[in-house]
């Protein structure tokens, strides 16, 4: 009778994500369209965190925000202010979104809005700096903020407008493309940034912008493979939060890390909003040249919700060159795609690997078979220096720690037994 509860409410879940067909709609201020959003608030990456307790690159981001938006003028007076408890601290996913590494989001920031279609939900991100030294991974030089004052005045204004000249676009398709074309849409997404170039270039060129807005519009775009990242995160955000609250159901719909602790959520627990948390783990990867791992944060970032959408770590078997980034071997690639299919509750029947007959990806994190085979899922990511200010210093694979599963799949069998089910 339970396991019968149970395999319904997991097939109904997997339904829901399958069904997901998210669009990018528009992009507009963050305070004026991400729900609770205000002037003193600064979104994050991961489970709920406190400044005392945030890792460098996290406090770096925070710190980078402040001097933005002009509410702290240096390092000192920022730290001073998010120190007095005036600054609201709160993850991305309490405000339907995701963010990248640190994640950190303020007030005046672009934001990418994505609408699920068949559900009617929404996500939202802001749009990618780029690698290296950028605030997402703690650095808050003058480069940094020039960069993203750009942004705020420039990037997504015309985006916006040229979004408008396109209309909404189809990201369940582009992703599905993505992967078909050597991307895995977390930690590669070459082709996929290609494509979204391809596609609005035009509309970019009939802007009112002026000519050298566009040009620099297109060169910025052009220079950061990962710019389509900031896409397929919210594509895959809007997918999985209509899938939450469906009593019963094992279904992992939220993973995140803050570079403390990560962190995930369960369907069926508590309306899948509780947090099952545990210190977050150090990164096995590549590094830049000058850095190793004793320079290595812990692992950082809402970008893992990919992988619970079937792409990222979970589809690397179609991206073989990404071993160049990350480590490891193309046929480590295929491993870590193949024995995902153990932990989840079905496949995908849009994203699709070649390498393997094309075969749906591994969709569906269920938390009992986690624990059962002892097999974590993989992520694939980017490496932040430990210390606020610095950047990105590598890539790399890690692995969640077993006990948010643990502790997760406990708190369902407590709540099974308050019903006098088991």
């Amino acid at each position: 009778m339970v396991m019968e509860k149970i395999n319904a409410a997991n097939d109904k879940a997997l339904e829901i994500i399958l069904n997901g067909q998210p669009s990018l709609v528009g992009i507009g201020k963050c305070l004026d369209v991400v729900p609770g959003m205000t002037e003193k608030t600064l979104l994050h990456a991961g489970p709920p965190i406190t400044w005392d307790k945030a890792s460098g690159p996290l406090r770096g981001a925070m710190m980078g925000a402040l001097i933005y938006e002009g509410l702290a003028e240096d390092e000192e007076s920022a730290t001073k202010l998010l120190e007095s408890g005036e600054i609201t601290l709160d993850p991305w996913h309490h405000h339907d979104g995701v963010g990248p590494m640190a994640g950190v989001a303020s007030a005046s920031m672009p934001v990418f809005i994505i609408k699920n279609e068949t559900y009617g939900n929404y996500s939202y991100c802001t749009l990618n700096e780029g690698l290296g030294k950028v605030l997402r991974f703690g650095a808050y030089n003058k480069e940094v903020i020039d960069r993203l004052k750009w942004m705020e005045r420039v990037l997504g204004p015309l985006l916006k407008e040229a979004l408008e000249l396109h209309g909404p676009m189809d990201l369940k398709t582009l992703i599905a493309q993505m992967l078909q074309m050597g991307d895995e849409g977390h930690n590669r997404n070459k082709s996929g940034t290609g494509m979204f170039i391809r596609a609005i270039a035009p509309h970019v060129a009939a802007t009112s912008f002026d000519l050298q807005d566009k040009i620099d519009v297109l060169k910025f775009m052009d220079s950061n493979d990962h710019f389509v990242l900031n896409l397929t995160m919210p594509a895959c955000k809007a997918t999985l939060d209509a899938a939450k609250g469906i009593p019963y159901s094992t279904i992992v719909t939220t993973q995140a890390r803050n570079g403390t602790e990560f962190g995930i959520r369960v369907s069926g627990i508590e309306g899948g909003d509780r947090w099952f948390t545990a210190p977050a783990e150090y990164i096995d990867g590549l590094y830049f040249p000058g850095y190793s791992q004793e320079d290595a944060n812990p692992d950082i970032g809402d970008s893992v919700i990919t992988e619970i959408a079937g792409i990222g770590g979970f589809a690397m078997a179609t991206a073989p060159a990404i071993v160049q980034f990350v480590g490891g071997t193309p046929q480590d690639a295929v491993n870590y795609s193949t024995s995902m299919y153990e932990i989840t509750h079905g496949e995908n029947n849009v994203y699709q690997i070649p390498f393997l007959n094309f075969r749906g990806t591994a969709t569906g994190i269920d938390i009992r078979k986690v624990v059962e085979t002892g097999i974590l899922p993989v992520i694939n990511t980017g490496i932040a220096h430990k210390d606020p200010g610095v950047g990105q210093v590598g890539a790399g694979i890690v692995r969640p720690p077993m006990k948010c599963y643990e502790d997760a799949l406990q708190a369902f069998v407590e709540m099974l037994e308050k019903e006098g089910l088991v």
